[in-house]
C-alpha cells in the first residue's frame, strides 16, 4: 500500500460514520462561507472607512472622524494599523479583526470604546509616524507607548484629546449622525416573503 493511500484512509471516518461527516462538514462550510458573505469579509481588505461601520457600534467613531482635521489626511487604517510593513499590517488587522468580531458576536461592546493596549501601542506609534516634523521641536513627541508604561511621560491623546474623535464618546454621543449603512445581506425571496 503506498504511503498516499496510507494516509487517505487514515483521514476517512469508518464507513458507518461518512454520512454524518459529510453532513456536519457541509453545515461547517456552509455556515462559514454564509458568515463570511454577512460580514462583507473582503471588504476589510481595504483602506476605506466605510468599512468600519459594518458594525453599526463603531458609528459615532466614524463621525467624529468624518468631521475632523485627519479626514483629509488619514483613515482608520493610517492611525489604527501598524504602517511599517505589509505582513504585520494584515497579520493586525486580521487579529484586530476577529477580536472585534468576538466581542461584536458576543454583545459584550464595552460603551464607550476603549482601546486595548496593542492599538494604543499601535496609534501612538502612528501618531509619531506621521507628525515626525513637529516632533523633532518637542520632546513630548519622542515618548513611546513603553515610555508610558514606565511612567515617563503621556500618550498624544492624553494632552490632545479632542483629536480626531473628540471627547464625547458611547453609541449615543452622536445619535443623528449620517454615516454608511451596510447593506442588508438578506436575500430578495426572502425580503418578499417578509413583507406579504
Amino acid at each position: 500500500m503506498t504511503r498516499i493511500k496510507k494516509i487517505i484512509l487514515f483521514l476517512l471516518p469508518p464507513p458507518n460514520w461518512r454520512v454524518p461527516v459529510i453532513v456536519l462538514m457541509g453545515a461547517l462550510f456552509g455556515i462559514g462561507g454564509y458568515a463570511f458573505v454577512v460580514s462583507n469579509a473582503v471588504s476589510y481588505l481595504s483602506d476605506d472607512p466605510a468599512t468600519c461601520v459594518n458594525c453599526h457600534v463603531m458609528g459615532p467613531q466614524f463621525a467624529t472622524w468624518f468631521h475632523s482635521s485627519h479626514r483629509e489626511h488619514a483613515n482608520c487604517n493610517d492611525c489604527h494599523v501598524p504602517q511599517d510593513n505589509l505582513i504585520k499590517q494584515y497579520y493586525f488587522k486580521a487579529q484586530d479583526g476577529l477580536r472585534h468580531a468576538t466581542i461584536f458576536t458576543l454583545n459584550t461592546t464595552p460603551d464607550p470604546i476603549v482601546m486595548h493596549e496593542a492599538g494604543q501601542r499601535v496609534v501612538q506609534a502612528n501618531c509619531q509616524r506621521c507628525h515626525d516634523h513637529t516632533n523633532q521641536f518637542v520632546t513630548s513627541g519622542q515618548v513611546t507607548f513603553d515610555h508610558v508604561q514606565e511612567g515617563r511621560g503621556q500618550l498624544c491623546w492624553d494632552c490632545h484629546r479632542d483629536v480626531p474623535h473628540g471627547t464625547v464618546r458611547g453609541a449615543a454621543s452622536v445619535p443623528n449622525a449620517r454615516v454608511p449603512v451596510p447593506q442588508s445581506t438578506m436575500p430578495e425571496w426572502l425580503r418578499l416573503q417578509q413583507n406579504r
